[in-house]
């Protein structure tokens, strides 16, 4: 097979660019390794940018999006026996947030796909990158039991960290950044109404706590634990009893943990990672093959949508006029916002958390940082312009 654009990973980011590509009538092939169920059920973010929303929107995937994704104009921080909400509308000019899971994103984004008779290869695993440096690249690729070949014009890697797109950049070239933080979240799905109707974040002495939601009916629940921790360690009970605890909510009127069946448990470990560059010869990498980002700043999927969205624009501009400009550019312009991204998400991880090396001068910092949010209307914008997203050519 030959296709102007091959795409490595069918999760989100490779999902959109193919959407995006066919708009402007450029033609791709998906290979994804998983099946088709476990790709529509994986459980991963749920937070989108305004810029994230816009993009959905105008690509066609925001019907549903709009019926059922929750519009937040705002946050609540709770720290030292006190809470804050930071308003994004009047701290932003009018932006917000909405609250819709990437697992819906990705059933939207596959539906349309089907729709269109895209090519979209379930259970094709790619084995190799070749030939990145010249204008035919190949992908090797596992499916139905034979090992095949895509010859593309480009090739873009969505496939994460471990993906073989990433390798395709050679280490003489490439540098990755990392960080690991010494913590996990373990977070629940629950079938309870959510606490309030925005996300809660809480700073607390016996670790970080995080209330959000899914659905008006189904709430994300998520809480600082030691990294290694087995979930089968927790118990539903002592996890509602440590969200009581954390999210320190009695007496608040109208706020409330609503405790119900848990449909899922997991401990999420945390790290940030930036791999340099983000393409080599003709072979682009985008969302999680690119970049990791702790998931207190809700960054992921965003980055994500805005890598493929500034790679699909240079594309359609490459495909258009044989202009390079905007490929040779691509790297550069995504990692402005991916560096923008890290060091936000950084920021709120290491304010918010329980670093169990901190001394209690540390602590004191902490709350002092959070303080500051609360008091001074400059710190609180800083804080929602990057929560809500900056431009995606930031």
């Amino acid at each position: 097979m030959h296709t102007t654009v091959g795409i490595i990973g069918g999760g989100p980011a490779g999902l959109l660019l193919a959407r995006l590509l066919h708009n402007a009538g450029i033609d791709t092939v998906t290979l994804e390794s998983r099946d088709r169920a476990h790709v529509e059920n994986r459980q991963r973010a749920g937070i989108l940018e305004q810029g994230t929303v816009d993009v959905l929107r105008s690509a066609g995937v925001g019907d549903r999006m709009d019926r059922e994704g929750l519009v937040h104009d705002g946050i609540e921080l709770r720290f030292d026996g006190r809470s804050h909400r930071v308003d994004f509308p009047s701290l932003t000019g009018g932006r917000t947030v909405m609250v819709y899971a990437q697992t819906e994103v990705v059933k939207d984004l596959i539906a349309l796909r089907s729709e269109d008779a895209g090519p979209l290869l379930f259970g094709a695993r790619a084995l190799a990158v070749e030939d990145a440096d010249t204008d035919r690249p190949l992908i090797r690729y596992l499916h139905e039991g034979r090992e095949q070949t895509l010859s593309c014009d480009y090739v873009v890697g969505c496939d994460g960290f471990h993906g073989v797109a990433r390798q395709a950049i050679p280490t003489s070239i490439r540098t990755t950044y990392e960080r690991t933080y010494p913590y996990s979240w373990l977070g629940i799905l629950a079938e309870a109404a959510p606490v309030y109707d925005e996300l809660i974040y809480a700073h607390s002495p016996r670790g970080f706590a995080l209330a959000s939601m899914r659905t008006p009916t189904v709430s994300r629940l998520y809480l600082q634990v030691d990294n290694g921790t087995d979930p089968a360690d927790w118990p539903d009970e002592r996890i509602w009893d440590e969200l009581d605890a954390r999210l320190a909510l009695s007496g608040d009127a109208g706020v409330q943990l609503t405790r119900g069946a848990v449909s899922g448990k997991a401990v999420l470990p945390m790290r940030s990672s930036v791999t340099e560059p983000m393409r080599y010869g003709r072979v682009f990498l985008a969302g999680d093959a690119a970049h990791i980002v702790p998931p207190t700043g809700a960054k992921g999927l965003n980055l994500a949508v805005s890598d493929v969205t500034v790679l699909a624009r240079a594309l359609v501009q490459a495909h258009g006029s044989d202009s390079a400009e905007l490929l040779d550019a691509y790297s550069d312009t995504c990692l402005r916002r991916v560096w923008r991204a890290e060091q936000f998400s950084y920021e709120m991880t290491t304010t918010l958390h329980h670093d169990p090396a901190h001394s209690p001068f540390e602590t004191r910092l902490q709350l002092s940082r959070l303080d500051r949010l609360a008091v001074s209307g400059h710190a609180a914008a800083e804080l929602a312009e990057n929560y809500t997203g900056l431009p995606i050519d930031y």
